[in-house]
């Protein structure tokens, strides 16, 4: 599971937050509510009581904040710039870029990867395009493409649609982060061969996608007829003087001496580059100060060191809330997302490779921005670089106004809305669809409060997150500043909005799709075919030792060998999922022979089912042992439940995109 934690890590940016969970990892905590009529003049900042934000104040906090944290997780090395007003307050590294070599984090010149922050460029360029008159937010995406995405739902996909995440595509990782560069193809063969499933009408469902931002990627190539790398260099990085950021992978020999080592924890070895497939999606290595730069465009008229990236109408345009969320919750940007708190419109991006964590918030009524970049995950449940934020935006932005009082409702509505939900990002037709259920989230009442615990989400503090009633079917957590709100979609299901908008939780309200209910028949099911194959030696030296030969004709020892055979094609699948899905989770992926072992995976499947069907079929009449028949009976019906499972979670779906 250590392997699918990482892997959902580097799906929920590359990764974004929640990289998300990649399933599991240091969890993205949301922003809260921007309460209405909240001011961001000077006179509504200073009247938060908060510390005042100058250079002097920042460094004392975060040399007391950061170091700290470095020792207790685990932590390589930190990158943290602030600007404010059109300058860099402070950019500052802590740590090591390279632990062996005690070589410093220097934040002007250490490289750090910033995951699918990366994305906020390649949407830029997008509406440098949009600018130019070449392209329409609007428009059916497939009027730039050379290739089509197919049609479904009968509605066209937009740019529009890509920059909001609301393209229904499904979750996929297959060849995410490599580790050669000869695994890394041209975009438009990579946007071909790995496209994956709609599973929800354009428009309607966010569902955070890497292939998405990517196919935007390829569109700002096919207008503008330039390589994708060649254009960011030519209209971002050098009118805002990036001069030590890029696209390229692998890295240019200039910048390669001083790239930062990824590491997991500090004290375990440095890992390989990871060469990021979708490059539009997260393929970018840049400084503090050059990320320091592009903030600074954002936050003032898109203009920085003399440069311009975009008009003031366009920056606008790209910042402005777009349809779709509840009025109370965070929504999406076009390209940014909300991540709103203490009274602030906040707007960002979160990023995540496998070794690197970084995130980028633009307090926009307050002209400040802040970028944080961590070379290792740590050991906390959760992320680091959200533990930072937070206490960034309590000294610096505290709420305006105390917390509303826990709502009367509130014992009924917390057990109205309890219950297992899955997120919208996820597989739901390849092999990898277990991971889905395996990820689900739970929420159950507390007595004593009436509360909602999440089960699966974990504070500050390592316990579950515990969110109150503070608004009609809106719960803020208790200890922290996440927030999650619930409706009900068109088909009556319900449904949950998070603090990060690139995904919604939808409602699992059948019981043969929850976790428990699979895990519990699972167990059971891997435990009879265990005790059979155990049965098989242990039963042939018991019968030995009394001289006691097997008694059966030959009907019922043909079907006894069918059925250890059946039981060792079971356990071959069972291991050989596990091997193929912890691979997803390293650098490389399942490699260039992942194909092969997926389709030989899946034919041990096929032996499996029609195993099952002849052990269910003829177990349970040839034996001459009430007792016997007894346990061929538990042993049809463990093989038929599992056939069923892997079917229903379509781990015999013989297609290579997940």
């Amino acid at each position: 599971m250590a392997a699918w934690m990482r892997a959902r890590c580097v799906m929920h940016s590359l990764y974004a937050a929640a990289v998300t969970a990649q399933v599991g990892v240091a969890q993205h905590a949301g922003p809260s509510t921007l309460p209405k009529g909240s001011a961001g003049s000077p006179a509504a900042l200073a009247s938060t009581g908060g510390h005042p934000l100058t250079a002097a104040d920042l460094e004392t906090f975060l040399d007391g904040f950061v170091p700290q944290q470095i020792g207790r997780d685990d932590i390589a090395g930190v990158v943290v710039v602030v600007v404010k007003d059109g300058n860099i307050l402070l950019a500052k590294g802590y740590g090591y870029a390279d632990v062996a070599a005690k070589r410093p984090v220097i934040a002007d010149s250490t490289l750090f990867r910033p995951g699918s922050v990366s994305k906020l460029f390649t949407w830029t360029a997008v509406m440098q395009q949009v600018e130019l008159g070449k392209l329409d937010l609007d428009h059916d995406v497939n009027e730039y493409l050379d290739f089509k995405v197919p049609p479904a739902f009968g509605r066209p996909i937009t740019l529009r649609d890509l920059m909001t995440h609301r393209a229904g595509f499904e979750e996929t990782v297959r060849d995410l982060i490599g580790a050669s560069p000869d695994q890394l193809r041209p975009l438009d063969e990579y946007l071909r061969t790995h496209m994956p499933a709609r599973i929800y009408p354009p428009g309607k469902v966010p569902a955070y996608s890497n292939y998405g931002a990517t196919l935007a990627g390829y569109i700002v190539q096919r207008v503008s007829g330039q390589p994708f790398d060649e254009y960011i260099d030519q209209h971002i990085y050098a009118p805002l003087q990036m001069t030590h950021s890029t696209f390229r992978q692998p890295l240019p020999a200039t910048l390669e001496p001083l790239m930062s080592k990824g590491y997991e924890f500090a004290s375990k070895k440095p890992q390989p580059y990871e060469l990021v497939e979708p490059a539009p999606a997260g393929s970018m290595a840049a400084t503090g100060t050059d990320m320091a730069h592009f903030m600074i465009a954002h936050l003032t008229d898109g203009t920085c060191s003399g440069g311009r990236i975009l008009q003031p109408a366009t920056l606008a345009a790209m910042h402005a809330r777009q349809a779709g969320w509840p009025d109370a919750m965070p929504g999406f940007a076009l390209g940014f997302y909300e991540e709103s708190r203490h009274g602030h419109r906040i707007i960002g991006h979160a990023g995540d490779t496998q070794y690197f964590h970084s995130d980028l918030h633009l307090i926009l009524d307050a002209n400040v921005g802040i970028f944080l970049s961590y070379n290792s995950a740590g050991r906390d449940d959760v992320s680091p670089r959200t533990t930072l934020f937070e206490a960034f935006m309590d000294r610096y932005f505290p709420s305006p106004t105390p917390p509303p009082p826990t709502l009367a409702t509130a014992g009924a509505d917390a057990r109205a809305v309890a219950g297992v939900y899955v997120g919208t990002r996820r597989f739901e037709t390849n092999f990898l669809t277990p991971l889905t259920m395996l990820s689900e989230e739970t929420l159950v009442v507390d007595p004593t409060d009436s509360t909602l615990i999440a089960v699966d989400e974990k504070g500050v503090n390592g316990l579950p997150v515990h969110y109150r009633e503070v608004g009609p079917l809106r719960f803020s957590a208790v200890d922290g500043q996440a927030e999650i709100a619930f409706a009900k979609d068109s088909t009556g299901r319900r449904i949950i909005y998070k603090s990060f908008p690139f995904e919604m939780d939808q409602q699992v309200d059948r019981v043969v799709y929850r976790k428990s209910f699979n895990e519990v028949l699972l167990g059971i099911s891997l435990g009879v075919v265990a005790l059979t194959l155990l049965g098989w030696p242990i039963g042939a030296l018991i019968r030995r030792h009394y001289a006691r030969p097997l008694a059966l004709d030959r009907g019922a020892r043909r079907l006894r060998h069918a059925a250890h055979v059946v039981c060792l094609a079971i356990t071959a699948f069972v291991v050989g999922f596990v091997v193929l899905a912890s691979k997803i989770g390293d650098v490389g992926g399942l490699g260039p022979a992942g194909s092969a072992e997926l389709h030989t995976l899946q034919l041990v499947g096929v032996v499996c089912v029609i195993g099952a069907l002849v052990v269910a079929y003829r177990g349970a009449k040839r034996t001459q042992w009430v007792w016997g028949r007894i346990w061929n009976c538990l042993l049809a019906l463990s093989c038929l439940w599992f056939a069923w499972f892997i079917f229903n979670w379509h781990m015999l779906n013989f297609t290579l995109n997940y």
